[in-house]
């Protein structure tokens, strides 16, 4: 018997590795908020342009942004999902969100889906998604609040139901302060809008039954639990 692994271990991603691209597995939740991170994606606005995707896991995002035009760069610290981002197209680059090896300015698009609720270091990897960004690109992250009721949701609930995140994945002291992430991010250059996102009940109640796995993440007035920021480079 393996012994637990603390919260937030990196570890686990190589424990769950062959969960990426089931539709039920232990990422379930990970592919609806793919969906909903490239729905903020525009198309390409020139030849050549890069999305450079912070913490992409498997590459759950790439289906979903395959037709948009550019070229689909994955940064993380995890081999055995980088091997399942290249098998999806992605150009697979191992490293730390902190401290990521690519050229200053070379993105058109930085996506950080659910990796900032990860970091220990929360202005060290804001300062390196802005330093990507050309002047004019866009900033897109979805990630957890800093908040008791985003534990409640997001650990205590969540981490029982059919779809939630594995048991463990999150340690709630680094959920995001959003205070601080638009504080950064201003100060890196890129002016942010914040919206609240959750699950569709209605498709969630369905998922729960075993009848789809495909679950729409719809606007939510508050973000106080899940919240997506999009913002654009000075």
């Amino acid at each position: 018997m393996q012994a637990p692994r603390a919260r937030n271990d990196p570890r686990q991603y190589d424990d769950l590795a062959g969960q990426w691209w089931e539709p039920r597995g232990g990422f379930a939740m990970l592919h609806w908020l793919a969906v909903a991170r490239a729905a903020l994606v525009p198309p390409a606005d020139r030849p050549g342009a890069v999305l450079v995707d912070l913490g992409c896991g498997g590459g759950l995002l790439a289906p979903h942004v395959v037709d948009k035009g550019y070229r689909h760069v994955g940064v993380d610290l995890t081999a055995s999902a980088l091997r399942q981002a290249r098998d999806h197209g992605v150009t697979a680059v191992r490293g730390d969100v902190t401290r990521v090896p690519l050229a200053s300015g070379c993105a058109d698009v930085v996506a950080a889906g659910e990796i900032l609720e990860h970091v220990t270091d929360l202005p060290a990897a804001v300062g390196e998604a802005c330093r990507l960004l050309r002047p004019g690109g866009l900033l897109v992250i979805d990630t957890i609040a800093a908040t008791a009721l985003a534990r409640v949701v997001a650990v205590t609930l969540a981490e029982r139901l059919p779809g939630g995140p594995p048991p463990g994945i999150h340690d709630p002291d680094l959920f995001v302060d959003r205070a601080e992430l638009v504080g950064e991010c201003a100060r890196n250059g890129v002016e942010l809008t914040l919206r609240g996102i959750r699950p569709s009940m209605i498709d969630l109640a369905k998922a729960l039954a075993g009848r789809t796995s495909a679950v729409r993440m719809v606007p939510l007035p508050v973000t106080a639990v899940l919240f997506q920021a999009v913002g654009r480079r000075r």
